[in-house]
């Protein structure tokens, strides 16, 4: 049986073939891989450690804390912190940017935006959870402070994403804009293993996932299009978790609906966080991912660390039945 590649070796022999590849670059990516295991131990034990259900806070965006999303948050921001090759970072769980060249030497090129722990209410009834990242090039001078543009780029200006699913078993899934890899976690030796190399979503799919209880506040178009599904025996799958159904849809094509809302008209999920790193991974595993306006998500234009949108991802073929529909 041939020796499986780790993550740091695939990163290391593969560093050649990016553009944007350096020893900087390359070491940041090994260490989102190392503070993916500890948040994946993390959640592992999270019901001995007493850091389960709500923290009683409310996030930028308006939605309840889970002690959890506090603890993944304060160590992906911590660890980062600690590599001295990261100039700053912007959470989901955060209001602001963080500037790590304040007050230190630090000297890097690249910024991360991260959801540390998206689908975290699951925690407590022991359903999947993921990590989701993006890396970009920072804009300002490496002698200046970080500003709010470093950060609000649009999706196409990523130098990677990826992320991290914690379920049955842990996979970290990244492209550095060629082909999507996917490692899955063997505890045995404590590190990231190539499993899935050069993942490709199918072009059409046997499922469909949205949160149907709340179709009473979709648009008419999108009704039409789940009413073309249940005629068709289409099968609903549905976890409440992004990561864990966006990774369903790459590995069995299929399609993801986060529409727009009579109370959030232009969707709930932010784009920095969830939607461009996710958008990115599915194209390049040739899929498509547009917004409700049939506007291609990573070309979206970010004005604010915590912009939201509506999202279509998945198959090429499904994504363009929706089009009829809407």
């Amino acid at each position: 049986m041939d020796r499986r590649i780790t993550l740091d070796e695939f990163i290391i022999s593969n560093q050649h073939l990016n553009q944007n590849a350096s020893g900087e670059f390359s070491g940041l990516l090994r260490h989102l891989g190392i503070a993916s295991k500890i948040i994946n131990r993390v959640v592992n034990k999270a019901g001995l450690l007493d850091i389960l259900g709500l923290d009683g806070g409310i996030n930028s965006t308006g939605d309840s804390v889970q002690k959890l999303d506090t603890y993944a948050n304060e160590l992906m921001i911590e660890y980062l912190k600690n590599s001295g090759i990261c100039a700053g970072v912007a959470s989901e769980e955060n209001d602001e940017f963080i500037d790590f060249t304040i007050d230190s030497n630090i000297k890097s090129s690249y910024v991360v935006v991260f959801d540390p722990l998206d689908g975290s209410s699951n925690i407590d009834v022991n359903i999947s959870v993921g990590t989701i990242f993006g890396i970009y090039k920072r804009l300002s001078h490496v002698d200046r402070p970080l500003d709010l543009h470093d950060f609000c780029q649009q999706g196409n200006k990523l130098v990677a994403a990826g992320y991290v699913l914690h379920g049955t078993s842990t996979m970290l899934v990244y492209t550095t804009g060629g082909p999507v890899n996917g490692f899955t976690y063997d505890r045995g030796i404590g590190e990231f293993c190539l499993s899935h190399p050069e993942m490709k979503i199918p072009e059409k799919g046997k499922y469909y996932s949205i949160n149907q209880g709340y179709s009473n506040s979709f648009s008419e178009g999108i009704n039409e299009y789940l009413k073309h599904m249940a005629s068709n025996n289409t099968a609903l799958r549905y976890i409440g978790s992004m990561v864990a159904d966006v990774h369903r849809t790459l590995c069995l094509g299929g399609i993801f609906i986060y529409p727009g809302t009579l109370k959030s008209p232009e969707g709930k999920l932010r784009i920095l966080y969830e939607c461009n790193p996710l958008s990115m991974i599915i194209e390049k595993a040739g899929g498509k991912s547009i917004n409700e306006k049939n506007q291609r998500i990573l070309d979206s234009e970010v004005f604010n660390l915590h912009q939201k949108s509506s999202i279509i991802i998945g198959s090429k073929l499904d994504v363009d039945e929706v089009l009829l529909f809407i």
